[in-house]
């Protein structure tokens, strides 16, 4: 038998070796916790409408704790299904024009669920090049035959599906989180009609600012209820609490009970956030402009900025992305943001799939004009060498 005589304290010294790589490579990423009401102009959450500190979110999540608990108590097929979770996924089907939805702890989850029930050995995935690391995990634990497609290019994914003979799902992000840019939904869509695949999109950064009143990039482009068609999205961004769900034609919701492990085997979403998310949603109901609003702060940033001589990704929903020199350039360019008082994302390497990095702005709906000013001239002022197109 193989005699083990290593010290102990060495088996993780491989660790240090990959934190020095990270180091050199400029990719360490830290921890920073924030105090309950911070002094930076927040322009780095995914709060699209600014509801998560709104009085009736906040409200939505006091009651609902004090009426359920703290927490689900068990997973959703045990004890971890409420009355309220009932309400919020017939009330968010409604709102985004599907027949049924299907509440998880998390928008990762909902991808990891849909993907992998979705989908088996003998399934063909085709999947945009573009996609969140969720739809990439769910690709890699389905078992299924995965073609990772060029960025929003229907042609692609028409080839590659025209060449496989069986079930296919073609899945997509609706609004890439990276350069906010959206995906090319009707192209995806002709092409699952003419080779008879399933459309999964991910509308994580379109509900709430895409679509009529929000509701949604695939209601924007009459997809929503389409038999074919299943769409994720989380509740931790326009909607300011945290979740995530499925939504779909019924019978693909009571597969996904039956068959979902992250959804089968996960505590169920704690009652606060439900209540959270369910405040935010019939606010946003009443409150159709704040998506509009959305829109609007995102491509006043884009035409500041780059009237500024920055390199900036024209936005189609929320997300405002500005490229940077390197890695260590966008490091300290997000670090001199917030010495300014300006809280701005940093992108860099494996987050970003092209391997350049990025600013990533969230353009709030509820951000003011003065704010908006605020932030563009500390962006320029701060800009490292290369940044600027002089």
């Amino acid at each position: 038998m193989p005699q083990h005589t290593a010290d102990p304290a060495d088996v993780f010294a491989w660790i240090d070796v990959a934190e020095s790589v990270r180091e050199r490579a400029g990719l360490v990423r830290t921890l920073r916790p924030r105090p309950p009401v911070s002094p930076l102009l927040d322009l780095a959450s995914n709060d699209y409408l600014g509801l998560s500190r709104h009085p009736e979110t906040v409200r939505g999540a006091r009651e609902a704790a004090a009426c359920w608990g703290a927490g689900a108590t068990g997973s959703r097929l045990v004890t971890g299904t409420t009355e309220l979770h009932a309400e919020l996924e017939r009330e968010l089907a409604a709102f985004c024009g599907f027949e049924a939805a299907l509440v998880l702890s998390s928008g990762y989850a909902a991808n990891l669920a849909a993907v992998t029930a979705l989908s088996d050995r003998g399934t063909l995935v085709v999947s945009d090049a573009g996609n969140h690391a969720s739809i990439v995990d769910g690709c890699r634990l389905s078992r299924a035959g995965t073609a990772v497609v060029p960025h929003s290019d229907p042609d692609a994914a028409r080839k590659t599906l025209a060449a496989h003979d069986g079930r296919a799902l073609l899945v997509s992000d609706s609004v890439f989180s990276v350069d906010g840019d959206a995906a090319p939904l009707a192209g995806y869509d002709a092409v699952c009609r003419d080779e008879g695949a399933a459309l999964l999109v991910d509308d994580a950064h379109g509900l709430g600012v895409l679509g009529e009143g929000g509701r949604g990039a695939l209601h924007a482009a009459g997809l929503a209820g389409a038999p074919h068609v299943v769409a994720t999205l989380t509740l931790s961004k326009s909607l300011g609490s945290q979740g995530g769900a499925v939504l779909g034609p019924a019978k693909v919701i009571r597969h996904l009970v039956n068959t979902a492990r992250t959804f089968i085997f996960d505590t169920g979403l704690a009652p606060a956030a439900a209540g959270a998310a369910l405040a935010s949603l019939r606010l946003l109901r009443r409150e159709p402009e704040r998506a509009d609003r959305a829109r609007e702060v995102a491509g006043r940033l884009y035409g500041r900025l780059t009237a500024s001589g920055l390199t900036a990704a024209r936005p189609d929903a929320a997300v405002v992305s500005v490229r940077a020199p390197s890695a260590s350039a966008a490091l300290r360019w997000a670090a001199d943001c917030r010495e300014a008082g300006l809280s701005v994302g940093c992108f860099r390497p494996p987050s970003v799939p092209d391997g350049i990095s990025r600013l990533r702005l969230t353009a709030r709906a509820d951000l003011t004009g003065d704010e908006i000013d605020r932030a563009v001239t500390t962006i320029v002022a701060t800009a490292p060498a290369g940044a600027v197109d002089r």
